[in-house]
């Protein structure tokens, strides 16, 4: 492997026993939790039987307990077996129950200052973002402006009068042909600002500007006589850009996140070391994930330490390599910085709107939506009906523990929290969570999708999943033809899997009330949950509508409509019983059209009793 891409440069591999490193290559695939189970049928069953163990006992470490008992168990018959065969034991345990002794762990290299130094260094920090703060307007250099985030951030900016100005990097963008690539037409930097601020319902603002550039090149690809101009006017740097493919391979991660976040970083210490530069801080985007497998302690803001459960992908992996260089270059070079540490993104709290987002959460939501219309429309025909049933019966198997919580937060939360960061220049030295303090459970995702869409989901325990299920599944759909579909749940179960289990990461919060100023109470997961599921079925037809303009008509008029409901009945209008929401919608809407017939406020008809929420 290249060496400027090799993990060893962020982590080191140490001995158990004498807390030695060990000067052994460490390879990207020893770093997921992947490289450590679904090896052996017993190692199987056993990581079922503890999921199966904690639902029961309610305890997660009254669970482990028995399971190590279990294991020194089956430790103890290999070394009877080995002995008698005259075998190494440790080749018999792993034979038999795939028991694998590991006598090394990871961790991330260390940096060479103290505790003392680090506060010292950050109290200086923070005092220099404080005076340069004073005297000039906010003008923001945003990175990943075109990106689901980064969309809300340019919504949100546009209403905050500190914020003067900003600046949109931004490529040119070809459009070609799906099946035989040719061209169909060329989107300059300046159609493509256009046509995003209309998207965006800003059409005409000046506080927008769009300029060419490249994360990926060093200065960002930006002209030089750009950079002679923003020299003199940025204050903040937001770097929002990133690669969100959970299933990207390592050196593809690295690029977009590592070596992306690297040539942001020495942009913005190119600004602030500029003569009489009125440049406060870098603002980077991470993930709390960076964090990894963390199942038994609190995943802190102030530290990130390598997971002993690893990590699940490499989008992870990539993401908190580039929080360690974000570190370094304000702990080495002086760079302030803020580091803010976003959940699983959703859309909006309030209305479900995501600006066309297929990703994460969307994706199997939109999946079980189409498999339930495929099924309606396949009426008459009992061959596209058997079908139909099969692939909707298949495509309602999900990886998940009924226990397993979720830590999703709304878009229009976390682009608030980047906002705000600009905002207060204390946010200096910095990591800070933009997550939640009421989590949504597996089982309590289930529920939402079965009274919002019509869909009974069948859980099934991630590890059985992985290894017997879906290869089950996977090959019945090839069989019937439908090797796409069967691609789709593969790639479905990959991702989500590790996200689904018993035992998910806890996310230190506090910081965002403290630093950044937001609101109590957090957002309600359950009910923005609902409203994603909701905007997914009536705005998005689970995916079918992908014209940006088209969805952006629908949306505003999705929003007008939810401002009319709880202006009458003053709660959020996820708090509505789902019949009773979808009648409101019936009566204001050409569902076929997606226009208004009325505004939701005339409907005066009595509700069915009870609310959910």
């Amino acid at each position: 492997m290249s060496s400027d891409i090799n993990p060893s440069l962020y982590i080191e591999k140490v001995c158990l026993a004498t807390d030695e490193v060990l000067p052994e290559e460490i390879t990207p695939e020893q770093l997921l939790v992947t490289h450590y189970r679904d090896y052996h049928m017993v190692d199987t069953y056993a990581r079922s039987l503890t999921g199966w163990l904690v639902r029961s006992t309610g305890d997660e470490e009254k669970a482990r307990g028995i399971m190590r008992k279990i294991r020194q168990l089956g430790q103890s018959t290999s070394n009877i077996v080995a002995r008698a065969l005259g075998k190494d034991p440790e080749n018999v345990s792993k034979a038999l129950f795939g028991l694998k002794k590991r006598d090394f762990y990871f961790r991330f290299k260390r940096h060479p200052f103290d505790a003392a130094e680090i506060h010292d260094k950050i109290v200086k920090l923070k005092q220099e973002a404080k005076d340069k703060a004073k005297n000039h307007k906010i003008r923001i250099l945003l990175t990943g402006g075109s990106g689901f985030v980064g969309k809300e951030i340019l919504f949100q900016a546009a209403k905050i009068p500190e914020i003067a100005e900003v600046i949109v990097l931004i490529r040119p963008k070809t459009v070609r042909h799906k099946v035989t690539g040719e061209v169909l037409s060329h989107q300059s930097v300046e159609d493509r600002g256009a046509e995003l601020l209309k998207e965006l319902w800003l059409e005409g603002n000046t506080k927008f500007r769009f300029i060419d550039g490249d994360i990926e090149k060093p200065n960002m690809g930006i002209a030089q006589a750009e950079l002679d101009k923003l020299g003199g006017i940025v204050t903040h740097v937001i770097h929002c850009a990133a690669s969100v493919a959970f299933d990207d391979p390592y050196p593809d991660s690295f690029r977009a996140n590592v070596e992306g976040s690297q040539n942001a970083l020495k942009f913005s210490l190119a600004l602030q070391q500029a003569k009489d530069s009125p440049f406060v801080a870098h603002v980077s985007v991470e993930t709390s994930y960076i964090h990894g497998k963390q199942t038994r302690q609190l995943a802190r803001e102030d530290e990130v330490v390598f997971p002993r459960n690893f990590y699940n992908n490499y989008y992870e992996l990539t993401k908190a390599m580039a929080s360690l260089e974000t570190e370094r270059f304000m702990l080495e070079h002086g760079l302030r910085v803020v580091q803010l540490c976003p959940a699983i993104v959703i859309g909006e709290g309030r209305t479900g709107n995501n600006r066309g987002d297929q990703k994460v959460v969307n994706a199997p939501v939109n999946a079980w939506g189409r498999a339930r219309k495929v099924l309606k429309e396949s009426q008459g025909d009992w061959v596209r009906r058997s079908q139909a049933e099969v692939l909707f019966r298949m495509a309602r198997i999900f990886p998940g523990d009924p226990s397993a919580e979720l830590n999703l937060i709304p878009v229009d939360w976390v682009a608030r929290g980047i906002v705000s960061a600009t905002l207060h220049p204390e946010c200096v030295g910095e990591r800070i969570h933009l997550a939640t303090d009421n989590r949504i459970t597996a089982a309590q995702m289930m529920k939402v999708i079965r009274r919002e869409l019509r869909v009974q989901i069948s859980l099934s325990e991630p590890t059985l999943n992985r290894n017997l299920h879906l290869p089950v599944i996977t090959k019945v759909l090839t069989g019937l033809k439908q090797k796409k579909v069967a691609n789709a749940l593969g790639k479905l179960g990959s991702i989500f899997g590790g996200y689904s289990e018993w035992g998910q990461p806890v996310h230190q919060v506090g910081n965002d009330i403290d630093l950044l100023g937001l609101p109590l109470p957090r957002p309600n997961t359950e009910l923005a949950f609902r409203m994603l599921c909701r905007h997914n079925k009536h705005v998005q037809d689970f995916g079918q509508v992908r014209d940006v303009l088209e969805l952006s008509r629908r949306e505003k008029l999705w929003t007008e409509f939810i401002d009319e409901i709880e202006a009458e009945t003053g709660e959020p209008a996820a708090s509505l019983h789902s019949k009773e929401f979808f009648r409101r919608f019936c009566a204001a809407f050409d569902r076929g059209t997606f226009t208004r017939l009325k505004p939701a406020v005339a409907n005066k008809e009595p509700e069915p009793s009870g609310r959910n929420g």
